[in-house]
């Protein structure tokens, strides 16, 4: 035995004074950190990455299945790995050969970070601890689960001339293994709706093959389902490992999506599927009156598609009808895009869905079967999830889109279906405001007061106290030689939510997007579920957020630079200050102090100087991430308004400038100013060009977002028919009679400026042909004029 001394022992092993990050990651210890931030500051305890794991992949069906593999940690081969999901969900891992940990996801009814620990006793203690993102199958990327070939004769399976053979293929890395077995699995819900007692579950059903090679495809003859298996009208269909028995739960699997289960329904439906889907379709319709109303408690639709595209803190767009995909709107003929709001409706979890065509006008369920519908339940569930309504696409798949099975598509009784879910047009839609940041830099606020601010510091651009929306903004100068700055960071929360940064990387090129400082990544999906927000990043250069409230903030790199567009919903109307105004119509108290003082002197660059610095952050509100000497010294222990930093005020103008025909060229039209800044201060034709397109992007924005009026939907009168279908301001509808009938009222109304529809209203009265006396007139005209009266 060698002895040493405890302060030398504490030297060479730090674990032996508690620095170690086994069950303290995130935290910082007194010498060193188990925080994610200390990968790049280089203060990492030497077990950082063996206890605070990363993963691969990140994510997966929130139906379980996925292998991933625990990155940079190591175990021993014979190790026995238990994985814990949120603290009470469990599957068996394993160590491959290579000594390399593995975990198996589970089967979750939520979407999002689920937070999982790890365990190498088989469960005797958890140390390790990671995230795994489940994502709702319907935005899950096609390459992670199986594929139904051609999913409508899936669906239509045993409806008129639809038959045959049927196919699916996964990619056989999903499964690792030789021979698989082929199952279906059924979701249902039980209990009483809306009671605690109303619960989700999915459950085995049967196997379709076992030991079939793992070869990639399978396809069979559909069977009508034996006993009671076809009660079951909602499924998925998993492919996994013949090695396991079946049915069991939280294996390595691939799965399709969730589908309606035509194909394996009882006799009944094949030998009369309308019949069939008529007595499904009216047993909804009685419950459905029995289920308290959700239509009021949901948004409207916005009145264009316009409107829809721009509100992006409320709405975005349906995978299912995507103008940018093509237009394949299965469920809605006739459009061309929708979209959903965002958040679920407080009390029912219900969602909207809004519809257009190809002129933009919203299409209505009264006037076609591919109107915009609401939701009982939101497609993409909501918060808390893991019970119904809020379930994640089941819980929609149950109450709205069997229904619509039923009732419009194996079976024509659309008119039950749209009974319970009419479209809600847009008399009650109101757009939201948009603010934006862009050049070096640029505001426009949200009342449309427009100035410049070239501090350098941390600020803060919009806060509601009412709202609990703080949105801060870090500037840094173009470039060592010029005194002009660009927005280079963008940090926002709401109430209690995640922190969620959006910032330029280093080269400017690309955004990084950092989730309570930790660096995200889109490589497997580019829609994120947050704890108090949703996250959207198509491409490295554009990013939205999207809050509770309805707000929204939309980061857009051009040119090295940060355009970012904040939006907000009417609620917010006198409740903003910071850098973006305050929000009330009245551009004239726009540019407040954090003083609670008003600018008197826009036009006065000094004055506006001194109100963008009044606006720097505190040290204690900051929700920037803080990752880099540069980043710390630069703003964490630095004021945060730098008071030695003084740009330049104003636009230099010298024809000898090199750079002045390139800014007499740019710079035309609206926001010129702006432009010219930034190449003549910021020396840089290229962020001039970008300011340019930034501004006219905001000018069209404020357009598209510009109010529209509606009358309403105007019906057909009985007996008669209209043309035209849409009901905004300046819109004409024609009404006529069938053949047989006189109108009365007016044969054309226009949607007047006051919201109403202009004439008299419209009706059809019966033609009759007689011949009879006198007095027979007189009776025959007094009764179809009493009848006609009724």
């Amino acid at each position: 035995f060698y002895f040493i001394s405890r302060p030398l022992a504490e030297a060479l092993c730090p674990t032996t004074r508690g620095q170690t990050c086994e069950k303290n990651c995130g935290k910082n210890l007194d010498s060193c950190s188990c925080h994610t931030t200390c990968t790049s500051l280089a203060n990492c305890c030497a077990d950082y990455k063996e206890y605070c794991v990363d993963i691969s992949p990140y994510s997966g069906s929130l139906f379980g299945g996925t292998d991933f593999i625990i990155l940079d940690a190591s175990f021993e081969t014979a190790s026995e790995i238990e994985c814990r999901f949120n603290g009470n969900i469990s599957t068996v891992g394993y160590v491959d050969d290579g000594g390399t940990g593995h975990c198996i996801s589970p089967l979750l009814y939520e979407t999002g970070w689920i937070p999982f620990e790890i365990s190498s006793d088989n469960g005797t203690t958890f140390t390790r601890a990671g995230t795994w993102l489940s994502v709702h199958t319907g935005k899950l990327d096609s390459k992670f689960k199986a594929i139904l070939d051609n999913s409508t004769k899936w669906q239509y399976y045993g409806t008129p001339n639809v038959g045959g053979t049927l196919e699916m293929t996964w990619n056989t890395s999903l499964v690792r293994a030789e021979k698989v077995n082929i199952e279906l699995w059924g979701y249902r819900e039980t209990g009483e709706p809306y009671t605690e007692y109303w619960l989700g579950e999915w459950h085995y059903l049967y196997s379709l093959a076992k030991d079939h090679p793992n070869n990639g495809s399978f396809s069979f003859l559909p069977k009508p389902a034996e006993n009671s298996f076809s009660s079951s009208e909602l499924g998925s269909v998993r492919v996994s490992s013949s090695s396991h028995p079946d049915g069991m739960w939280n294996v390595q699997a691939a799965w399709t999506e969730d589908h309606a289960l035509a194909w394996h329904l009882e006799e009944n439906f094949r030998k009369d599927s309308a019949g069939w889907a008529l007595d499904k379709c009216l047993a909804w319709d009685e419950l459905e009156n029995q289920l308290p109303n959700f239509l009021s408690e949901i948004i409207d639709c916005p009145c264009t598609l316009a409107q829809a595209r721009a509100d992006t803190g409320r709405f975005h767009t349906d995978y299912g009808c995507d103008i940018e995909k093509g237009s394949v709107c299965t469920y809605h003929p006739g459009s061309v895009h929708c979209v959903r709001a965002i958040q679920a409706s407080p009390k029912y979890g219900a969602g909207q869905q809004c519809c257009y065509d190809s002129t933009g006008t919203q299409v209505l369920t009264a006037d076609s079967i591919g109107g915009s519908t609401p939701d009982r339940a939101h497609d993409w569930g909501s918060p808390p999830y893991k019970k119904p309504p809020r379930i994640p696409g089941q819980s929609h798949w149950i109450y709205d889109v069997l229904s619509f099975y039923y009732c419009c598509l194996w079976s024509d009784n659309c008119h039950y279906y749209f009974k319970h879910r009419p479209s809600s047009d847009c008399r009650r839609y109101k757009s939201p405001q948009s603010a934006v940041v862009f050049g070096d830099p640029h505001f426009i606020t949200f009342d449309g007061t427009s100035y410049s601010f070239n501090g350098k510091g941390e600020y803060t651009l919009v806060i509601s106290a009412e709202k609990q929306l703080t949105i801060q903004g870090r500037t840094e100068p173009v470039t060592e030689t010029t005194n002009a700055t660009k927005l280079s960071s963008v940090a926002m929360r709401e109430a209690s939510s995640d922190i969620i940064e959006v910032r330029l990387v280093s080269g400017n090129s690309d955004l990084e997007v950092l989730l309570n400082q930790k660096t995200l990544s889109f490589t497997e999906q580019t829609w994120m579920d947050l704890y108090g927000a949703f996250l959207f990043s198509p491409t490295s250069t554009n990013v939205t957020v999207m809050f509770p409230s309805g707000a929204g903030v939309e980061v857009r790199q051009r040119e090295g630079t940060m355009t970012t567009t904040v939006l907000l919903p009417e609620d917010f109307k006198d409740a903003t200050l910071g850098l973006l105004g305050k929000m009330n119509g009245d551009a004239k108290d726009d540019l407040v102090f954090s003083n609670g003082s008003v600018v008197q002197n826009s036009s006065n660059p000094e004055e506006l100087f001194s109100f963008g610095a009044s606006w720097a952050i505190a040290n204690e509100s900051a929700l920037f991430t803080y990752d880099s000497e540069y980043l710390l010294e630069t703003y964490y222990r630095a004021p945060r308004h730098d008071t030695s930093f003084i740009p330049v005020f104003l636009v230099p103008e010298s024809p000898d400038d090199p750079l002045a025909n390139q800014a007499a060229t740019i710079c035309s039209g609206g926001g010129s100013q702006f432009c010219r800044y930034d190449i003549l201060v910021g020396r840089s034709p290229g962020i001039g060009n970008a300011t340019r397109m930034s501004f006219q992007s905001h000018v069209s924005l404020v357009e598209d977002l510009k109010p529209v009026l509606s009358c309403g939907w105007l019906s057909p009168p009985d007996n008669g028919k209209k043309e035209g279908t849409t009901y905004l301001q300046g819109a004409k509808v024609r009404l006529s009679c069938n053949e047989g009938y006189n109108l009365k009222g007016s044969a054309l109304r226009l949607c007047q400026a006051d919201g109403q529809w202009s004439g008299e209203e419209t009706r059809c009265g019966r033609v009759i042909l007689l011949i009879c006396t006198a007095a027979d007139r007189i009776f025959f005209r007094r009764k179809i004029k009493a009848e006609d009266e009724q």
